[in-house]
């Protein structure tokens, strides 16, 4: 009966708003541009704007995030919950029609991160695809039922295919996939330490599950690319994968995705070479996953500098002529921008040689390439000058720690006193991506300048018997640092675990990994009984070691480190975030603003010093900029688009660190976020806020 009730919903929903303007898809299309040409709410009435619905997900708990972008279809809006369950609703109402928590189907509880779903139908089938955990599932968008002809009853492991056995090997997607014809195009997160499950982009037949076709991003032998790597690297090598979604031209038959780093991301003594496809622009036949071309970025990256976002496929102008390109952001705060046929840079590039690493058996590459326009939308190099001068002590401070350690710019080598990531891992640009505005040929990308510092450590020798301690230490503090106290909320604390967690319940993390935390059953039980008995009781007893496969890593990391000041504050000098509108025919700026605010420095009159943020901004037609994004103030701000004046701005209930989306139901225009929190110890979460005018 409730299923009747429910489709019977749907149904009214579907048929009551079937003259809807739609966000089908994340990013607003295939060519993820965060483009909508709804004009309704402009630059005359934004101010008038009001919350339309609240739909609180009642899932939020201490430190969970929301990052989804929802999508909406023929009314209807599909998202996710801090809990990961998937919802549809009345997108006009916010009116709740289903639920499906995959928890019931996966046995995989905990914090987890999710950007979005995938959306597809044929006719009168209706499909809304997800990932959580290792899974990726099939619901009925009329029902958010399983579809049981898919994979095993609705689900397919994504473990299975690689190539090699990655049963124990922790693999999952936080970004959605994209359709083209019968197929979904899926890339992967999997883990930044060894071992770690290769990066493939696969594509799944929409209706079985099988998979249709692999690209191998670690190449196997007698493919393109793997003379780039050790021999037989693909086997034991991960990463190189993309998390960060992708792009289709659907004329062109072209799926564009951009890759990270391979694993480990930050020593690579075990892949010598220039890595190819890590760190890529990759343009692949989407029928096939055939290569036609790629760009590659960093050459054997040590430094964490995924392309941290989906290319968007833009038109500029070149000689007076229209010309597609494909325009990828990046950590390091520049913009490529490619032909999109060729792959060819549309703007002259530089490459240059840089130093070489003095860690034992590390090898760089000599040359890195970086554009010479548009101009890095983040500043490259913390310097003495650059020193933050909020208070005489923190300037102080900093300056006495900044002159310890390596601060040289891009592609300064990791190394054992510390080395400077600036912009940091998080950016210059970030998931969120940018908005590409096809009227006026600007892209719109926010930006995050804080320093984190990087360090090279030795873990202790693995032998034959080892204290808990040492075990701690090899395979846990790279992440939750040698004293534990992690870097939170990526990297939580563990010191006080005992009081969130029984030993069961640990031995189990740690046996079978967590969101980002790759598993160690491969340790054996006495070693990972050992490591929870250091954990929950300080005891350090000694065990044998199981005989495990070295991996090559003679360094790890001694933790996510930001450079702070004593008070917690970034070390530079403000602008701490950025909002900026890059013109990509000039490759000039057409505006650039510092973007969110501490509120507590603001209230003692230090004002727009920008702060860190994350989601991306929506450009519309309405000569409008919509966008959250901001991690401290908590706002939802909309910016006139041609010279980013600000026109409105509303407190949300949490963060809204998350991309927007926008549609119209009706004749109404609705812009739309989640407000999920829950970074750098800030309030969490769990609802989603439309906004329309009176």
């Amino acid at each position: 009966m409730m299923r009747t009730i429910l489709v019977l919903a749907f149904a009214a929903a579907s048929t009551a708003f079937a003259q809807s303007a739609d966000w089908p898809v994340n990013g607003g299309g295939p060519a993820n541009t965060h483009y909508s040409k709804l004009d309704q709410i402009n630059r005359s009435n934004a101010a008038n704007l009001k919350v339309a619905w609240t739909y609180d997900t009642g899932d939020a708990f201490a430190d969970s995030e929301m990052e989804c972008s929802p999508i909406i279809v023929h009314g209807v809006m599909y998202a996710s919950t801090p809990k990961l369950r998937v919802f549809a609703l009345n997108a006009a109402t916010g009116k709740p029609l289903w639920t499906f928590d995959p928890r019931e189907e996966s046995g995989r509880p905990g914090k987890a991160r999710n950007r979005g779903v995938t959306f597809w139908e044929s006719g009168g089938d209706r499909r809304v695809f997800f990932v959580y955990s290792h899974y990726l599932f099939a619901l009925n968008a009329d029902s958010g039922k399983l579809i049981p002809s898919f994979g095993e009853g609705g689900r397919v492991d994504l473990r299975e295919g690689l190539g090699r056995p990655a049963q124990d090997m922790f693999i999952t997607a936080t970004s959605p996939g994209i359709v083209y014809k019968d197929l979904l195009i899926l890339g992967s997160l999997v883990s930044e330490a060894l071992p770690a499950a290769p990066g493939d982009i696969r594509a799944f037949d929409v209706r079985t599950g099988k998979i249709r076709w692999s690209f191998h991003t670690i190449p196997h032998p007698g493919e393109f690319g793997y003379e780039t790597w050790p021999k037989d690297a693909w086997k034991y090598i991960g990463g190189a994968n993309n998390w960060a979604g992708m792009s289709l031209d659907e004329k062109r038959g072209m799926v564009f995705a951009s890759t990270g780093s391979a694993a480990f991301d930050f020593y690579g003594a075990n892949r010598v070479g220039d890595d190819l496809f890590a760190n890529c622009i990759l343009a692949l036949k989407a029928d096939t996953g055939e290569r036609v071309w790629h760009f590659q970025g960093i050459r054997h990256d040590v430094w964490d500098r995924d392309f941290p976002a989906a290319p968007s496929l833009i038109t500029v102008t070149r000689d007076g002529a229209p010309v597609d390109a494909v325009a990828q952001i990046t950590k390091s705060g520049h913009v490529f921008v490619l032909d999109r046929d060729t792959g060819k840079s549309l703007f002259p590039l530089e490459s240059l040689p840089y130093p070489a690493s003095a860690v034992e058996g590390e090898k760089l590459a000599r040359m890195q390439t970086l554009p010479l326009a548009p101009e890095a939308f983040a500043r490259q190099k913390f310097t003495a000058d650059l020193v933050t001068d909020r208070t005489p002590a923190a300037h102080q401070a900093v300056l006495e720690r900044l002159r310890k350690v390596h601060s040289n710019g891009q592609f300064t080598p990791p190394s054992l006193e510390g080395t400077v990531v600036f912009p940091g891992f998080d950016g210059g640009g970030e998931w969120g991506g940018p908005a590409y505005d096809p009227e006026t040929h600007l892209l719109y990308v926010n930006s995050n300048e804080m320093a984190w510092i990087l360090r090279l450590v030795r873990p202790p020798d693995a032998g034959k018997r080892m204290t808990a301690e040492n075990l701690y230490l090899r395979h846990c503090a790279g992440c939750h640092h040698a004293d534990r106290a992690g870097s939170p909320p990526e990297f939580p604390s563990l010191i006080h675990i005992a009081q969130s967690h029984s030993a069961a319940e640990i031995t189990s993390i740690v046996a079978n990994g967590r969101v980002r935390m790759p598993a160690f059953r491969q340790l054996g039980h006495p070693a990972i009984a050992a490591i929870v008995d250091y954990l929950v009781s300080g005891k350090n007893p000694t065990v044998d070691i199981p005989e495990i496969t070295d991996s090559g890593m003679k360094f790890g990391i001694d933790g996510y480190n930001k450079f702070l000041d004593p008070d917690g504050y970034p070390a530079v000098r403000p602008p701490w975030g950025t909002l900026n509108a890059i013109n990509l025919d000039s490759g000039k700026f057409e505006w650039k603003i510092p973007f969110g605010e501490y509120p507590e420095l603001a209230a003692a009159g230090m004002k727009n010093t920008g702060s860190e943020n994350y989601g991306g901004a929506v450009v519309t037609g309405g000569g409008l900029l919509f966008i959250g994004a901001t991690n401290y103030d908590r706002k939802f701000h909309v910016f006139d688009k041609s010279n980013g004046k600000l026109l409105w701005e509303s407190v949300l209930p949490a963060a809204g660190n998350a991309t927007p989306a926008t549609y119209e139901i009706g004749g109404r225009q609705f812009v739309v976020i989640a407000a999920g929190g829950g970074k750098a110890k800030n309030s969490s979460g769990g609802s989603y806020v439309a906004f329309a005018l009176k």
